[in-house]
């Protein structure tokens, strides 16, 4: 799965050799509409193919690994699974993907009306089944010790997900917003079993692959984030490391720094331990003004490495009338970047 829509983006025009898949961000698993259009493609051409949108995904990997097993080059496969991502339809629920469509609405996929934490556990159940047989398909080829295979996420838990022991989700910059799953499987080089306490952001794994592959980032292009080889194979300790994030809606900004954070919302500004405190509860800006004021300096110097945001790019959140629990919120998106 990859988002761009032609003819100026699409995987093939981001080095890809292949794509099947959806570009929009989010599909129903039976129809295969987004907004009310088809929206499954193979490469640049339009395709349809019935079935639960989990299991197409997971038997197109599996033969593009059979394929690629048969040459004699390395190869790297990005699989994107929908799941577990609205509309919230389990492998079981094409009559909830036949009521959406009978609504006639584009955004019917965005269902505030639907799905439940059982629909959710479905969903889950079914992507872990595919990546079950993605793993046993490597070890049937016998590359399953020369294969680095990751799990991860792009934003924390939405709607139905349980981000315990953290607050927040996605599109918020509390940490059940940020967390999101980082494991790794490399028998022979990454130990079975180990958790590692290194912090790291999805931008490490670019140039930690390369170095894991033999290779280097081209020094025209250097990457934002770091090789931490060191850390996954040879057991390093920990690097100390500073992330900063931004996001639009609600004027959000967040500075991490070892144990503390950084947060801001709207007029609102914190200090927390995450590390004593992951629920975000105790604000220690008051009492600890010296690392409040460090990590505040710290994001104000890494924003002005940035891009000035975009007022009108597009952005997201939950308000009440989505979210119960966000009865406070009234609106989606708010302008400005207030002081600090």
């Amino acid at each position: 799965m990859a988002y761009g829509v032609l003819p100026q983006y699409g995987p093939l025009k981001s080095g890809y050799d292949h794509f099947w898949g959806f570009r929009g961000g989010g599909v129903d698993y039976f129809s295969h509409d987004f907004q009310g259009k088809p929206d499954l493609w193979d490469d640049d051409r339009e395709t349809r193919e019935p079935g639960y949108m989990t299991d197409l995904l997971g038997n197109h990997a599996i033969s593009a690994i059979e394929t690629y097993a048969r040459g004699d080059r390395p190869f790297f496969i990005s699989l994107h699974f929908n799941a577990p991502h609205w509309p919230w339809e389990g492998p079981g629920d094409e009559a909830e993907s036949k009521r959406l469509a009978a609504s006639k609405t584009p955004f019917a996929v965005f269902d505030t009306d639907g799905g439940s934490q059982k629909t959710y556990a479905a969903m889950v159940t079914r992507m872990d089944m595919q990546i079950g047989r993605i793993l046993a398909t490597l070890d049937r080829l016998k590359l399953a010790d020369d294969t680095i295979v990751i799990f991860t996420s792009d934003n924390g838990g939405e709607r139905y997900a349980d981000t315990w022991p953290f607050t927040g989700r996605k599109t918020e910059l509390l940490e059940g917003g940020l967390r999101i799953p980082a494991i790794i499987r490399w028998p022979g080089h990454v130990p079975a079993g180990t958790v590692n306490e290194q912090m790291m952001i999805s931008m490490d794994w670019l140039p930690t692959l390369l170095a894991c592959a033999g290779g280097k980032p081209d020094p025209a292009f250097p990457p934002d984030g770091v090789d931490l080889t060191d850390t996954l194979l040879h057991r390093a300790p920990p690097k100390e490391r500073t992330l900063c994030w931004r996001y639009l809606n609600l004027a959000q900004e967040a500075c991490r720094s070892g144990d503390w954070k950084y947060l801001k919302i709207l007029d609102n500004t914190f200090l927390f331990n995450v590390v004593e405190d992951p629920l975000e509860r105790a604000n220690l800006k008051d009492r600890e003004p010296e690392t409040y004021r460090r990590l505040v300096a710290a994001w104000q110097a890494w924003d002005k490495q940035m891009l000035p945001l975009d007022m009108e790019a597009n952005t997201s959140g939950f308000t009440g009338r989505e979210v119960a629990d966000h009865f406070g919120i009234t609106q989606a998106r708010t302008l400005g970047r207030p002081g600090h």
